[in-house]
């Protein structure tokens, strides 16, 4: 098949992007301009070229890039998204995880594309209070990004509706693997005996290794029945924060971690210096949402994935945290 990957120059875009062309898929990405002179200089770059990746100049908010990145393709995978960034007005995000979202959908269907995998995340189910969580569990997000990412959704599927283009939603869990970022303080942290647990670490976490997720993306555009469905992505094994913490040390061979410190003086801190450093455009040393790490529970249930579509998990978590640590270490990360 013919794919465009919007989001491959980030973690997941460019893993999915690589796997597909690596599988025989022709393989086009959106790349906004100014990023594509260092997106070519980066190691992922070479790993992209290599695998026949083409690379189209635009930005998702331009309807003509829209338009030439959609054309001749048969299956959309919309990973782009804006995440949190300091400093940003919230009618920026609204205008990149959502809004643009209904012109890609638009474009690809003028363009005859079969279907569209939107990404959007489990966040918009916010803290899940009755765990494990499906897709059918209540919509809370619980800050911009989140609630972006939920207009996202019904965008898609209004323009998918109005269109007659296939549409599947895909909420990954949290995302890692060789390469991320995000998590990288976790790992981190407590391989070099610095981690420190917020409040009982009792909260449920559910991963996703990336190699998974890319594997559920595929069938989320390529699985007759995955059209115009919504699917929960995540990996096999749900630990509670302190499970993972002791995991993530045992493969590091390190002792696991134990402090504990209480949460809200924390949470105040992070108030206090988003209060002061958003309006001047400063990066907060310290946010609210990073405690919330700490605090809100997210097991998830991929049954619906598992019986209609095939997904399987096949990486699990101590062969997941393995690989990253490896990973880390090799590139001097750790």
């Amino acid at each position: 098949m013919r794919a465009l990957v919007t989001g491959a120059t980030g973690f997941t875009g460019g893993h999915l992007a690589r796997s597909l062309a690596a599988a025989g898929d022709s393989v086009v990405a959106l790349v906004r301009t100014p990023e594509r002179e260092a997106f070519r200089r980066a190691d992922a770059s070479s790993a992209l070229k290599a695998c026949g990746v083409t690379l189209v100049d635009g930005d998702l908010r331009d309807p003509a890039a829209l338009e030439r990145a959609t054309e001749g393709v048969d299956v959309v995978y919309h990973i782009a998204a804006l995440y949190r960034q300091a400093g940003l007005p919230d009618e920026v995000y609204r205008a990149v995880n959502a809004h643009a979202v209904g012109a890609l959908v638009d474009a690809a269907a003028r363009n005859g594309v079969r279907r569209v995998v939107h990404c959007s995340t489990v966040g918009v189910h916010g803290d899940v209070e009755h765990p494990p969580a499906n897709e059918d569990a209540p919509l809370r997000p619980g800050d911009v990004y989140q609630q972006t990412k939920l207009e996202g959704e019904q965008v898609a599927r209004d323009a998918a509706s109005r269109t007659g283009i296939e549409m599947t939603i895909a909420r990954p869990t949290g995302i890692y693997g060789p390469g991320d970022r995000r998590l990288l303080r976790l790992f981190r942290g407590v391989a070099r005996g610095r981690w420190i647990t917020l409040g009982a670490g009792d909260i449920f976490y559910h991963l996703t290794f990336i190699d998974d997720l890319v594997e559920g993306f595929r069938l989320c555009g390529t699985h007759p029945a995955a059209a115009n469905r919504t699917y929960i992505l995540a990996g096999g094994e749900v630990t509670t924060l302190n499970e993972l913490v002791a995991i993530v040390a045992e493969q590091a061979g390190v002792a696991t971690p134990r402090l504990h410190l209480p949460v809200w003086p924390v949470w105040a801190a992070g108030a206090l210096c988003e209060a002061v450093c958003r309006p001047i455009g400063i990066e907060p040393p310290l946010y609210r949402r990073r405690v919330d790490f700490f605090t809100k529970s997210r097991a998830f249930d991929i049954t619906r994935a598992r019986t209609e579509i095939g997904f399987t998990p096949r990486i699990g978590l101590r062969e997941g945290i393995r690989r990253t640590l490896a990973w880390y270490r090799d590139h001097g990360w750790l």
